[in-house]
Formats: C-alpha cells, sequence, structure tokens
C-alpha cells in the first residue's frame, strides 16, 4: 500500500511532532510505502525538517502550500498536489492540520485516491474566532469532509465538535492518542545543575508551562494569577518552555506587574531536551484556549508530575480530576489559584496525582501504540474499500 502524509507544515509542534512519527513507524511496517508532503517551515516555532530532509525519496515540499489563507498561492498548492498524487498514485492519502487538511483531500479526490484519511489535531473553527472566519472555516470543513474517507481524532472533544458542525457520521471518526518516545519522560530528573542554570534555587516549587508564545495559549492568565500565588507561595516561581511572536508582549506585562525574578524564559527547546525541563518543574499548567489535545499534558503526566488545566478541548481525557490533576474552567482565576496553592503545600498529593497519571500515559501514549492503530486501520479501510 502506497501512503502519502500530507501537513502544512513542520514546525516544532505536537501535530508535527505526530506526524513524524506516524510517518517514520509506518515505514517499518511491511507492505506499506510512506511519503511526506509538506509546505515550507516558516516562523519562530522553529523546524522539525532536519528529521524528515535527509531520507532519500520521503519529503517533498510544496512552496506554495502556506499558513494563511492566499487565493493565488492556495489555487497553486491545489493544482500542485492533484499533479503530485496523480504522478504518486497513493492508495492512501492521509491529511494533517488545517490548510493541508482542507487542500490535500480535495487534490486527492480529484485525483482519484481511492483512500482518505484526516487527522483533526484541534479545532479549525469555534468561539476563539469571529463569526466570518467560523462561518468559512466550517463551511471548508464541511466540503473537504464530504470526499473524506475516514477521521482520526487525537481526542474524543475533537469528534464531537466536529459531528456538532455537520461534518461526517460518527461511524467515520476512530481517536488514535498522539503517542511520543515515553521512556525519556519516565527518566525525568530534577538536575540542580538546570536550575541553576535557570536561577531556579532547590526549594523553590516550579509551575512549567510549555506552549508556543501566542495568543490562545492561556500565558496572559497565568501572569494575572501571578501576584496571588506569590503571595500565598512566596517560594514560587514559573517556567516557560516555548518560543514565538508574543514574546516581547509577555515581558512587558510581567514587568508590568513587578513580576520579573518570578517566570523564567527557557525559549524554544528542541523536542529532545523538553523532558529536561519537565523534570525541573513541580506542576504544569494548561490554560490554552484551542487545543485537540496538548502533547505537554501526557509528556509532564508521564514524568510523574500533576497538571492543572482549563477544560477546554481534549485536555479532560487525560487530566482526570482529582486522579491525574485539576481542571478550572477557562478564565477561573480563583480555582486556578487555589488548586496550583494545594499543589504547592502537599508534596503527598502531587505523588499521589502524579503516579496515577504515569500509569495512564503507559497505557495510551508509546508511539507503538499510535502507528499500529493507524496501521489496523489503514488495513481497515483498505479491505472496506475492496468489497
Amino acid at each position: 500500500m502506497r501512503v502519502a502524509h500530507v501537513i502544512t507544515r513542520l514546525i516544532v509542534g505536537g501535530a508535527q511532532e505526530n506526524t513524524i512519527a506516524s510517518v517514520l513507524g509506518l515505514r517499518r511496517k511491511p507492505g506499506l510505502e510512506v511519503s511526506l508532503i509538506s509546505g515550507p517551515t516558516t516562523g519562530p516555532e522553529g523546524s522539525l525538517e532536519p528529521r524528515v530532509a535527509s531520507i532519500p525519496g520521503l519529503l517533498t515540499i510544496v512552496p506554495e502550500l502556506i499558513r494563511p489563507i492566499a487565493p493565488v498561492p492556495d489555487w497553486l498548492a491545489l493544482r500542485k498536489l492533484k499533479l503530485l498524487f496523480r504522478e504518486q498514485r497513493p492508495d492512501l492519502v492521509h491529511t494533517h492540520s488545517g490548510k493541508a487538511g482542507v487542500l490535500g483531500r480535495l487534490a486527492a479526490h480529484a485525483a482519484g485516491v481511492p483512500i482518505i484519511v484526516h487527522t483533526i489535531h484541534g479545532p479549525s473553527f469555534g468561539p476563539f474566532q469571529g463569526a466570518l472566519a467560523n462561518f468559512a472555516l466550517r463551511a471548508a470543513e464541511r466540503r473537504a469532509g464530504r470526499v473524506t474517507t475516514h477521521f482520526v481524532s487525537v481526542a474524543n472533544a475533537m469528534t464531537q465538535q466536529y459531528l456538532a458542525a455537520g461534518i461526517g457520521r460518527p461511524e467515520q471518526y476512530t481517536r488514535i492518542f498522539s503517542g511520543f518516545d515515553l521512556e525519556p519522560f519516565f527518566n525525568a530528573k530534577n538536575d540542580p545543575a538546570l536550575r541553576a542554570k535557570l536561577g531556579i534555587a532547590p526549594d523553590e516549587f516550579v509551575v512549567g508551562k510549555i506552549a508556543r508564545l501566542f495568543k490562545l495559549k492561556g500565558h496572559e492568565e497565568l501572569i494575572a494569577a501571578a501576584p496571588e500565588l506569590v503571595l500565598r507561595c512566596p517560594r514560587i516561581k514559573f517556567l516557560l518552555v516555548g518560543d514565538g511572536l508574543w514574546r516581547g508582549r509577555l515581558e512587558r506585562l510581567i514587568r508590568a506587574r513587578g513580576l520579573a525574578g518570578r517566570f523564567v524564559f527557557a525559549g524554544l527547546v528542541p523536542p529532545e531536551e523538553i523532558p529536561q525541563y519537565v523534570g525541573v518543574m513541580n506542576a504544569l499548567v494548561h490554560l490554552s484556549q484551542r487545543e485537540g489535545l496538548a502533547r505537554a499534558l501526557p509528556q509532564v503526566l508521564a514524568a510523574g508530575r500533576p497538571v492543572v488545566a482549563a477544560e477546554c478541548d481534549g485536555a479532560g481525557e487525560v487530566c482526570l480530576e482529582g486522579e491525574t490533576g485539576f481542571l478550572i474552567h477557562p478564565g477561573n482565576r480563583s480555582r486556578l489559584v487555589q488548586r496550583l496553592t494545594e499543589l504547592a503545600q502537599d508534596e503527598a498529593l502531587r505523588q499521589r496525582l502524579g503516579r496515577r497519571g504515569c500509569e495512564l500515559v503507559k497505557e495510551w501514549f508509546p508511539t507503538q501504540r499510535m502507528v499500529d492503530e493507524q496501521h489496523a486501520l489503514y488495513l481497515r479501510l483498505q479491505a472496506e474499500a475492496r468489497r
């Protein structure tokens, strides 16, 4: 079976790590020929392109496949994708992300590809956008959905949102959690040398946040809660892992609140180094308002750290209330302060939540499980197509 994966860009991010891990894992399955098509990787988020660029015949870059909506490049990208599929003749096209998801599926259908799969890594539409944008994006997703054989959701919350928008039927959806290499997180240690490098004392309680520094990621909400947290927990610090266009904006907010010594910006950290930074965290806070299921949540749970997460999209499928962490309603600052204070003051509670989180992740998030479930889905769809 020839399989082509398509994604908009290979920045450092959960959807991109998922896609690369899937492609590399599926290439090891007997009877599969797997290729990857991407647009150019641009932006301050970093690039994962080197992971696949050196593998002969794996990666094809389509320069016109860009993230912003742009009629001429979009039409050219659609045309080039269609030509690529006609040349490569894949038996199955598997798309990822918003732009590549729509253009890739329409191009695959036009090229006569018999099986078209799309992974929903996060919502394309929702309350985080205006009415006009939501109307256009829902229309595009419905159009692409009509030519989609099957949907893979990284969380059941994504399935529910897309079905509610009139996209597909329940039997067309399968949840496959976004797997990753668990061992580095199982082995994550609280490294005194890294703490010292970051300016964090051995006895300080570290609240971590792993996310791009951008809108809808919840950094502003954490900064707003920080003064009260400092009053309740004088030995608290906040470690922000990631970079993005909002770094300057967030630094100004922090200075304006007199919190410059409390926030540590780790900057853009290569994915293979994330476990080291998780190791110095005592808990993770995740306040994103738009996320399928943030990779940071199971990663931190794998390291035995509890999480406090906004009840948004798929967070509640791994942040189990009172079992692996605590869920809060988005914008509920008092509850955010309360839960982080509880964790800071109760080591036994942190250990209990961390142990349960580690057990959950060990069962559901191995890379091999994700790859095996995708492979089984491909074989089932191929058998159904032959009937």
